[in-house]
C-alpha cells in the first residue's frame, strides 16, 4: 500500500543526531529507535533524546509486527546498566526512556537487570526522570514487583492491539495478562502507560473497547499510532488511519478518563514521553484546545 502524505518523516541529519549516534556506538548500546525502525528517530535524535533497549537486541518472542530480531539471546551483560547510566549522563538527558527485549529464557525475565539499570541511572543522574517500557514477564509477578520496588516515574506496558487480533499480532502474549500488568502496576502506586497500534484490521468499536479496558485497569497515559510494516515478512498494513480518526480517539480517550493521550499517525510509545510524567498536563492542554484557548 502506498503511504499517504501524512506519514512522511524527516531524514536524520544535524549535529545532535551525529552526537547521539556517536554515543550509542561508543558505549555499545542498543536502541529501540534503530532496532524497531522508528519513523521518529531523526526528530528525537536531533533533539538529543533516545530510547535505550537493554538486555541485548535479540528477543525470545516473534511478534508479527516487530522489527527486533528473534532468536537465542546472548548472555546477560551485567555491565550494561552502568553503560546506559553513563550515556544518559553524557547526553545530559532530563527524561530517559528505557525498554527491553523479552528474555523469557531467564528465570527472572531480566527483571534484575531492569532494577539495576534504574538504580544506576538514578545514582549518576539524580535529576533525570525515567520511563520504563517493560514486558509482561510471562505473568510471573515477583519479577514485576522488582520494577515497582525501584519506582520509575512512569511504567509502560503496551497492549499493542485489540483482543481479537492479539494471538495474530503478539503470538506469545495474552490480552488480559497485559491488562493485569497495568492493574498491578497501578495498585503498586505507579503512573501507568500503554500503547495501541492501528491499521492491523481492527474496527473502531474494538479500539474503543480496548481503550475502555485499559482505563478501567488504571492506565493513566495512552499512545495511539499507525502500524507500519517493517519488512515484507511482517504483518501487512490493512489500512492507513486518517489523522482525523486519530483525533476522534484522542477526544474519546480524555472523555473516558485517561490523564494523557498521544494520538496520531507517527506517534510511538516513547514519542514526547517527557510530557507524560506530569499528572494532569495532557488533560489541561486538551481542555484548553477544546475551549479555543
Amino acid at each position: 500500500m502506498k503511504k499517504p502524505d501524512w506519514l512522511r518523516v524527516k531524514l536524520p541529519i544535524g549535529h545532535n543526531y551525529r552526537h547521539v549516534r556517536g554515543l550509542v556506538d561508543k558505549n555499545k548500546l542498543h536502541t529501540i529507535c534503530e532496532s524497531g525502525n522508528c519513523p521518529n528517530m531523526g526528530e528525537c535524535w536531533g533533539e538529543g533524546t533516545s530510547t535505550f533497549m537493554i538486555l541485548g537486541n535479540i528477543c525470545t518472542r516473534s511478534c508479527g509486527f516487530c522489527a527486533v530480531a528473534t532468536g537465542r539471546p546472548e548472555a546477560v551483560d551485567w555491565d550494561e546498566p552502568q553503560r546506559v547510566a553513563e550515556a544518559i549522563h553524557l547526553m545530559k538527558v532530563k527524561h530517559a526512556v528505557i525498554t527491553s527485549v523479552d528474555r523469557d529464557e531467564l528465570e527472572d525475565g531480566g527483571s534484575v537487570i531492569w532494577a539495576n539499570t534504574v538504580r544506576a541511572v538514578r545514582t549518576l543522574n539524580p535529576e533525570t526522570t525515567l520511563e520504563t517500557l517493560i514486558p509482561d514477564f510471562k505473568g510471573e509477578w515477583e519479577n514485576l514487583a522488582r520494577i515497582i520496588e525501584v519506582a520509575p516515574e512512569v511504567v509502560s506496558h503496551n497492549l499493542e492491539t485489540v483482543e481479537r487480533l492479539t494471538k495474530q499480532v503478539r503470538i506469545q502474549a495474552k490480552y488480559h495478562r497485559s491488562l493485569e500488568v497495568i492493574r498491578r502496576l497501578k495498585d503498586g502506586g505507579m503512573r501507568t502507560k500503554s500503547g495501541i497500534m492501528l491499521g492491523l484490521g481492527e474496527t473502531k468499536e474494538e479500539v474503543l473497547q480496548s481503550m475502555q479496558n485499559l482505563v478501567e485497569n488504571g492506565c493513566d497515559v495512552l499512545t495511539l499510532g499507525q502500524y507500519l510494516q517493517p519488512t515484507p515478512k511482517h504483518l501487512r498494513v490493512q489500512r492507513f488511519v486518517h489523522p482525523d480518526e486519530f483525533m476522534e480517539y484522542k477526544d474519546a480517550g480524555y472523555n473516558m478518563g485517561f490523564d494523557y493521550v498521544e494520538s496520531g499517525p507517527l506517534v510511538r510509545s516513547s514519542y514526547h514521553s517527557e510530557r507524560h510524567v506530569i499528572a494532569g498536563e495532557g488533560r489541561r492542554l486538551w481542555e484548553e484546545s477544546r475551549n479555543g484557548q
